[in-house]
């Protein structure tokens, strides 16, 4: 689990979407309290490089997701949390799905990420590069206290970091950094946090269930699902808000294992899908009640305002043994499985 940031200025607002458990502080004698911060969560999620499959060596994808999650004064970043998951789903060349075994992130994996140690900086310049959460750590560093567009000044236009950022030893492509920071920005509502409130995001890879085998008549698909959840935590541990996201990498191939992953295929949000999302046509609630299921990111605002004022430690009570949301979650409108949700909650939401 990566280090968690602190936030440096109080706040009075709720957030718009989330009913809150307010940090704020009771202020004597009458002052005037600190101005509002913005919560926000981006999210960027692309496909990488994919080689087949030759009898010798299984095919592979690759499904990246960047997340950042951002307390903004006014247009200043006061705090700033990130991480990506690079995860390589692979087949047989029959066309055979292989489970990914190693899901970490490149910040939970450190050292085992083992970027350092190929070749020179980025510049080319003398020096073993750092380790890539190294790396990020510096990008956090250099974006604290800068506006947006300041820290987009800190990307070069081949995407790589420069200036005071790439002289702090963040030599590396930072595109999909600044890419979902520009999303963390636009989407940031009012919310409550005091100095001794902490932010973090935290993304949850997993083998998807609706991963297939390829046949003679149809490709298969290595699924990737990305769960993300970006939280304040105040000085008790509980959580002030909350937003949470998830990411679906597809990758195709036939049944001789050579990928047939589109060159221009794209990965959407579930939250920016929307109704295009589509969940709620599909049967009843899970429990068998009549009634149509809400929406995804329906159902994902009301996890959300369930760890409003809770712990890590009373997430596990949000779901059955099936991981599926039950009591008040799945009585205010969340029926799906929440199991994931719930484990990168509990990381976002433990202060170490």
């Amino acid at each position: 689990m990566k280090k968690i940031l602190s936030v440096a200025l109080a706040v009075v607002m709720l957030f718009a979407v989330v009913a809150l458990a307010g940090c704020t502080k009771d202020t004597p004698n009458g002052d005037t309290p600190a101005a509002a911060l913005k919560f926000g969560l981006g999210v960027v999620a692309n496909y990488g490089k994919t080689t087949n499959a030759d009898g010798e060596t299984n095919g592979a994808g690759e499904v990246n997701t960047t997340a950042v999650a951002v307390l903004l004064d006014g247009d200043k970043i006061v705090a700033i949390d990130l991480d990506t998951a690079q995860i390589k789903p692979s087949w047989t060349s029959e066309g055979k799905v292989v489970a990914v075994e190693d899901l970490r992130t490149k910040y939970d994996k450190g050292t085992d990420y083992n970027m350092a140690k190929f070749g020179k900086k980025h510049d080319g310049s003398e020096g073993q590069p750092l380790e890539w959460n190294a790396q990020a750590d510096e990008f956090m560093k250099a974006a604290t206290g800068k506006t947006l567009a300041e820290v987009k000044a800190l990307m070069a236009d081949d995407g790589y970091a420069q200036g005071d950022l790439a002289t702090a030893g963040c030599t590396i492509h930072v595109t999909d950094f600044v890419a979902a920071l520009e999303k963390a920005v636009a989407n940031a509502v009012d919310s409550t946090a005091t100095a001794d409130c902490k932010l973090n995001v935290a993304l949850v890879a997993a083998n998807s269930h609706s991963s297939k085998d390829a046949t003679a008549d149809a490709d298969g698909v290595a699924q990737i699902d990305t769960t993300v959840v970006a939280a304040v935590v105040d000085a008790a541990g509980k959580v002030v808000v909350a937003k949470t996201d998830c990411t679906q990498g597809k990758v195709s191939f036939d049944a001789k294992g050579a990928a047939t992953l589109a060159e221009d295929a794209k990965i959407v949000t579930k939250l920016e899908q929307g109704d295009d999302y589509n969940m709620a046509k599909f049967g009843k609630k899970h429990d068998g009640s009549e009634g149509q299921p809400l929406e995804w990111y329906a159902q994902a605002a009301e996890f959300d305002k369930a760890l409003v004022g809770k712990t890590a430690a009373e997430f596990a009570a949000f779901a059955g043994e099936d991981s599926y949301a039950t009591g008040d979650l799945a009585t205010a409108g969340c029926t799906m499985s929440v199991g994931d949700m719930i484990k990168a909650a509990t990381a976002a939401a433990t202060v170490a």
